[in-house]
Order: C-alpha cells, then sequence, then structure tokens
C-alpha cells in the first residue's frame, strides 16, 4: 500500500518560506506534487502535518491540505485496486491536477475553457481584468494568499486607476465590481478543477467579500427621435445602411444585433420571422411589421440564394468558429455603432446615445407598462419571466410619476379652511 503524506519542503525559498508538497511513497520509492503553498517553517507542525494558527489563513490553509489528503488517498485506493502493480511516479501523475495550482494558472485554465467555448466577449473582457489584477499582484500567487484584505487594497487601487491614453478617466463602479466578479469566477473554476475547497474562497460568508452590482441606467432615443430617424435619408451608403439596421432591430422588439447579423432569407416564411436566439437557443415566430418589409426589400437586391445572410456582415465567416464568429459580431458591431454615433446621431438630431443595443432600450421604453409582462417575454426571447420583471422595470416610471405628482399637487392646491 503506497504512503500518502503532507510534508514541508527542506530546501527554503529566497523569501525564507518552504513549499508544501504531498509525498507518496511507493516500494521505497517518492514522489511529489506540489500544492501551490509556502509557509515559514516556524508555522508548521510536522507531527500534526498541518499549519499553526500563527499563520494567517491557518484554518482555509488546513482545510485545503486536508482536502487534498483525502483526494489523493482516494486516488491511490482506486488505482491499486484496479492494478496490481503500479509505481510512485504513475501515482503522481494520477493525482496531479492536469494545470498549475497558483491562482494566475487557473485563471489561465479558466480564460481557455470560456474560448474553447466560443465565448469572445466573455473571453476578451475578463483577460484584460485579469491582466490587470495580475499587473498588481506583480507575481503568482497562492489561493490562501488572496484574502478580503488583499481585495480590499485592490479595490482601492482599481479607484486611483486612471485609464485611457488621451482622454483619461477612472474606472467605473460596474467595471470596479467585475474585476471582483472575475476572480470569484476564477475560485469556482478552481473549485471544479478540485484544486482549492470551498472554505478557501473569499468570497460570501460573514468576513467574505460581498459583490454587488450597482444599478444600470439603461435609456434609448424618444418616440420622437425615432421618427426623425424613420424620415432621415442619407447619401453615404454606410451610414444609411446602419440607420436601416437600426430601425429594423427595433421593428423586432429590439432584436439583438448579433441575431440581425445572423438571420438568413430561410429564416422569413409567409410574413413571418421564425428564428432561433443566439443567446438562449430560444425559439420564437413574430409577423414581419410592413416597416421592416420595406427594409428586406432593399436587400433582396443582393439576395444569393434562400439560405443566403440578409445583411452583409457575417458574409464569409465560417459559422461552424463559434468563437472566431463572435469575435467578427463584435468588430462589425463596433464599427456600426461608432456610425450611429458620428453620423447618423448628428444628421437625426439625435442628443441621447446611439448605438445598436439602444434599439433594445428604445423599444423597452416605448412598451413601457403598456403592454402585459407575459407578452414582453415572448418578444424579449427572455427564457424566464423574471428576467423581463428587472429588466423592463428599467422603463416603468408612470407610477411614481403620479406619487410624486401627488404630492407636488398638494402644494399648488392647498386644502381650504372651513372656519
Amino acid at each position: 500500500m503506497a504512503s500518502v503524506k503532507i510534508i514541508l519542503r527542506k530546501r527554503a525559498n529566497k523569501d525564507g518560506t518552504h513549499a508544501l508538497v504531498l509525498q507518496i511513497i511507493k516500494d521505497r520509492k517518492k514522489s511529489i506534487i506540489h500544492l501551490g503553498h509556502h509557509v515559514k517553517q516556524s508555522d508548521w507542525d510536522d507531527t500534526k502535518k498541518q499549519v499553526k494558527k500563527s499563520h494567517p489563513n491557518s484554518a482555509r490553509l488546513n482545510a485545503f491540505l486536508l482536502t487534498k489528503h483525502a483526494e489523493a488517498m482516494s486516488k491511490v485506493i482506486e488505482q491499486e485496486t484496479q492494478k496490481d502493480t503500479i509505481t510512485a511516479k504513475a501515482l503522481r501523475n494520477k493525482i496531479k491536477p492536469t494545470t498549475g495550482v497558483s491562482f494566475l494558472a487557473q485563471a489561465q485554465d479558466y480564460l481557455d475553457t470560456l474560448k474553447a467555448g466560443g465565448k469572445y466577449n466573455q473571453y476578451t473582457a475578463d483577460k484584460a481584468r485579469i491582466n490587470r489584477f495580475k499587473v498588481y499582484l506583480k507575481q503568482d500567487i497562492a489561493f490562501s494568499d488572496i484574502t478580503p484584505g488583499l481585495l480590499n487594497k485592490f479595490d482601492a487601487y482599481l479607484r486611483s486607476y486612471v485609464s485611457g491614453k488621451i482622454n483619461k478617466k477612472k474606472l467605473s463602479e460596474r467595471t470596479i465590481v467585475n474585476h471582483m466578479a472575475v476572480i470569484r469566477c476564477v475560485f469556482a473554476h478552481a473549485r471544479k478543477n478540485r484544486v482549492i475547497t470551498k472554505a478557501q474562497s473569499p468570497f460570501g460568508g460573514d468576513d467574505g467579500i460581498k459583490i454587488k452590482f450597482p444599478d444600470s441606467t439603461k435609456t434609448g432615443p424618444s418616440e420622437d427621435a425615432i421618427a426623425r430617424l424613420e424620415a432621415l435619408r442619407l447619401e453615404d451608403s454606410r451610414h444609411e445602411h446602419a440607420r436601416k439596421l437600426w430601425l429594423f432591430s427595433f421593428y423586432f422588439a429590439g432584436m439583438r444585433v448579433s441575431d440581425v447579423f445572423r438571420l438568413r432569407w430561410s429564416d422569413f416564411v409567409n410574413y413571418r420571422l421564425v428564428y432561433s436566439m443566439g443567446k438562449n437557443n430560444k425559439v420564437g415566430s413574430l409577423k414581419i411589421p410592413d416597416k421592416a418589409v420595406k427594409i428586406l426589400k432593399h436587400y433582396e437586391q443582393f439576395k444569393l440564394n434562400s439560405d443566403d445572410l440578409v445583411f452583409p456582415e457575417l458574409k464569409g465567416v465560417d459559422f461552424k468558429d463559434e468563437f472566431k464568429t463572435k469575435r467578427a459580431i463584435a468588430f462589425k458591431t463596433s464599427a456600426l455603432d461608432k456610425v450611429l454615433r458620428t453620423y447618423v446621431a448628428p444628421a437625426a438630431d439625435i442628443k441621447d446615445k446611439l448605438t445598436m443595443h439602444t434599439a433594445r432600450h428604445a423599444f423597452g421604453e416605448l412598451a413601457g407598462d403598456a403592454i402585459p409582462i407575459q407578452m414582453l417575454q415572448k418578444l424579449y426571447r427572455h427564457s424566464n419571466v423574471a428576467t423581463t420583471i428587472g429588466y423592463q422595470s428599467n422603463f416603468i416610471h408612470k407610477e411614481a410619476d403620479d406619487a410624486l405628482d401627488a404630492v407636488l399637487n398638494k402644494v399648488n392646491h392647498p386644502p381650504k379652511n372651513n372656519l
């Protein structure tokens, strides 16, 4: 029977700490697995094979060591049950995680997983946030060393951080929270890889970091602004194309731009649009509004066949590669948004933010509380009605406005004195 125990390596690091490792002995041959943690010799109890209370994270680290030892013993028993003979080195390879156990090693594995899943937008955003944390740390770090205190210092660092080479500005509250959220995601990823335990997470609990996303304001062009967009005609074909795409998205209840790009002529049957939304694969059918028909007739002249894409943005893109497809969508959307902001909005005298996504906000603003929430859920293609309720709450103001007027009207019309 192989023996497994946790030991502190004799050779010290430059900072005076020693590496904690799993030592496997089989047939008098040794093999070790680094656990990604280092402690001072004075903080190690070699008799009990655990970290002393003098270490600032002793409870969390001991819970981790206990879990790793139990997992290793389980693997040893499993392998020795299946095979009569197995070496210490073979046992080590079965027990050792496929990726490194440090934070940055697991962070890279997390990013690789996003990329393999075709999640371009999340990959690029989270990669930038992890890199910023990496710059702050200056070196790789063990999970046990990422404490609430360290994250609070990182939070303070982010609040003083200034981004942009020309238009320098501080990070928004939402951006700062997103940095904390991605660190939490890496911890969750490491737990799935059985590198750490739940007890090691600095998030949640009585003393842990609490993540609360700030409320965001969703606004879109007004009804008058949309009417001006409809009446507008632009000489530049690129500007006119952006205007048409924005209106087309709006006419279909603020269809997401990624879904607009993916539309094929075969999706339109008997004056109805039948398509599966890319975000949640929810299938639905909508009538084609007359205003949308006019836009479709313009693009019909470029139609090659019934399976051809309606709009040109993704023509030539390999849809089998989801990561590259989403990257193309991001680039094309960014280009359209720039045209909308720089040329279309001024031409239509629109002061509000005009991007492809604000077509969805504009529809929500006009819908307000006039449409039953279940019908809005169908139009928005939300999987859960709670998502629709939360989203639409950004655009329902009537009750609050009436309440405000009710109070202020008392000032304008004070009660009469009956005496």
